[in-house]
């Protein structure tokens, strides 16, 4: 036994077993205020609706075994099943076999990316997804699942080959929407959003505590599948009015069947597997470490996505649909009270037998409120508030966001976070070309050394100090070179120049070059180079080079020593 104990997971080995309760309450919860939320999902990725109900079995055991988040949920989430369908419906018709074994393949070829991250140690490789092209390529997402929901949600037959044409179809059939459908979809709208943004502030107003008030509000969107799946049992709603519902879901578990998909696939699929995994890193462990930071706990980013991946391997073999870390599900888990993943496997369980025994309650439920579920959630997706917040501190970053965005709605998901990435590897590459550059002096009575502009200072008449604020590489080095050419041409009394390094990093090949061209110019004019604060990496790669044994200044600790060191002897 204390053999098979070191192959389970640390929290399993040192279960606290004062949580046993909550955990065991918490993973009940979880699975029915989800399972709206499963079903919605799979039909938005093209899939049957069991898929989103058997995606939340097996592969949230997968995770909360291999896992290292303790109130991390793993399931079905609205930006994968639009990535999903967004990347397949081109290739297969939604729903049918070959779709299927595509989505399938696309789970599998994306989880093994994410455990080969993690097994590699590469999660860094997120950030090269910044936060605002992350929110930028979400919003754009959100929008773009938005309008493949509003057919369902009015009861239109429409079809396009890519939103914006099934936008125009959609329009286009409004005189033939089904008014059953349409006043039942549009009614759980407005009732999901206003349970969304008014019930709770309107029940606290009531005297109810905010804990209990958000509880109401997660448990509104079941309430309000239950309500539309009896009114159309009640008045005949699918047959006598054309209602459309989710009809028969195959009740039990599929069969576990190995596949390897073909060479053809893999190059069709190779591309989007990547997308989603990196998307799916960078939403997993940005919320896993906010959980960890709230609970004063830590996490292995690695682990993090060795558990994601497994979780999203295991999901090809069982239900076909990738899964990640969701928003919406993370917030019920954590708000039921989950304390660890017993929560997760506890959920696992109760949906298995959801899928064995009670499928049969949802074969009448109609897809018009699946359909308000799926936009409510989606606009609570559009981050408009990011927006504002970047474009009052950095109007780089909300290009990048909007760019992010805009590429999405116009060129697609795969176009449009490539459109984001690299804007954002451009304005990464334009800052440092463009470095921060200040001629700085000594505040009277200290050692400290501020910009000119800024601060009364004092200065030598004979000598220049400039601190660089950038590490010196090929492509800033004409800004450099230009910045000290003017301020020594504004300062012709000048016979020293100081280069406080204290912000340099890094000097690469071609800017070593252009230093050592500078200081013989610099010779040229009598002007000596001096070098204070450099960090400790960077002077050990200077000291084997002709610039430091030929450097006709010195090399000072502190910019305050090359100051005392240059200011005329008193007299």
């Amino acid at each position: 036994m204390l053999q098979l104990a070191r192959f389970l997971p640390a929290w399993m080995r040192n279960y606290p077993r004062h949580h046993l309760g909550t955990d065991v309450l918490a993973g009940v919860v979880t699975t029915v205020l989800v399972l709206p939320q499963s079903l919605a999902y799979a039909l938005l990725a093209g899939l049957p609706p069991q898929a989103g109900l058997v995606v939340s079995i097996f592969p949230v055991v997968a995770y909360a075994l291999l896992g290292s988040s303790m109130t991390q949920a793993v399931g079905p989430v609205a930006v994968t099943a639009i990535m999903t369908f967004s990347v397949l419906s081109p290739l297969a018709t939604p729903g049918t076999a070959e779709y299927v074994a595509l989505a399938a393949s696309l789970a599998l070829m994306s989880g093994l990316l994410v455990v080969a991250f993690g097994v590699l140690k590469l999660g860094f490789l997120s950030d090269l997804l910044s936060r605002p092209v992350v929110s930028g390529f979400i919003s754009g997402s959100a929008v773009l699942i938005v309008i493949s929901q509003l057919r369902l949600l009015v009861g239109v037959e429409a079809q396009g080959a890519d939103s914006w044409h099934l936008l125009a179809a959609t329009v286009a059939q409004l005189p033939q929407l089904k008014p059953a459908t349409a006043v039942m979809g549009l009614a759980g709208l407005v009732v999901l959003l206003l349970c969304r943004h008014a019930l709770a502030p309107t029940l606290q107003g009531l005297g109810v505590k905010p804990a209990r008030a958000q509880a109401v509000v997660r448990v509104m969107p079941l309430v309000v599948v239950v309500v539309a799946t009896l009114a159309v049992v009640a008045w005949d709603l699918d047959t006598a009015h054309g209602v459309a519902v989710v009809g028969a879901i195959v009740p039990g578990l599929p069969p576990l069947q190995g596949f390897v998909p073909s060479a053809s696939d893999l190059g069709l699929l190779a591309l989007p597997a990547l997308i989603i995994a990196f998307v799916g890193t960078v939403q997993n462990i940005a919320m896993a470490q906010a959980l960890a930071v709230k609970r004063r706990e830590r996490i292995d980013a690695n682990q993090e996505l060795i558990g994601l991946g497994a979780s999203n391997v295991v999901a090809a073999f069982s239900g076909g649909m990738p899964v990640g870390g969701g928003v919406s599900r993370t917030a019920v888990y954590v708000a039921a009270g989950a304390q660890t993943p017993l929560a997760s496997l506890v959920a696992a369980s109760a949906m298995l037998l959801v899928v064995l025994f009670g499928t049969e309650a949802f074969t009448r439920l109609p897809l018009a409120v699946l359909a308000a579920s799926i936009v409510v959630a989606a606009l609570s997706m559009i981050d408009v508030a990011a927006l504002r917040r970047a474009w009052r501190y950095d109007r780089a970053d909300a290009l990048a966001l909007l760019g992010t965005a805009t590429g999405v709605l116009v060129v697609g998901l795969e176009a449009g976070i490539g459109i984001g990435i690299g804007l954002s590897l451009a304005t990464l590459l334009f800052r440092a070309s463009q470095p921060h550059i200040a001629v700085v002096g000594r505040i009277p009575g200290t050692e400290h050394f501020r910009n000119v502009a800024r601060h009364g200072v004092q200065t030598l008449p004979s000598a220049l100090f400039v601190r660089v604020d950038e590490s010196m590489f090929f492509g800033n080095l004409r800004a450099i070179e230009e910045r000290l050419g003017a301020e020594l041409e504004a300062a012709p009394a000048v016979h020293d120049l100081v280069l406080i390094m204290s912000a340099v990093n890094r000097i690469d090949v071609t800017a070593l070059e252009a230093l050592t061209d500078m200081h013989r110019d610099l010779g040229l004019r009598q002007i000596r180079l001096h070098l204070a604060e450099l960090k400790g990496p960077v002077q050990d790669r200077l000291q084997g080079t002709p610039l430091w044994s030929a450097l006709s200044g010195g090399v000072y600790l502190s910019a305050n020593g090359a100051f005392e060191a240059l200011s005329p002897p008193l007299k």
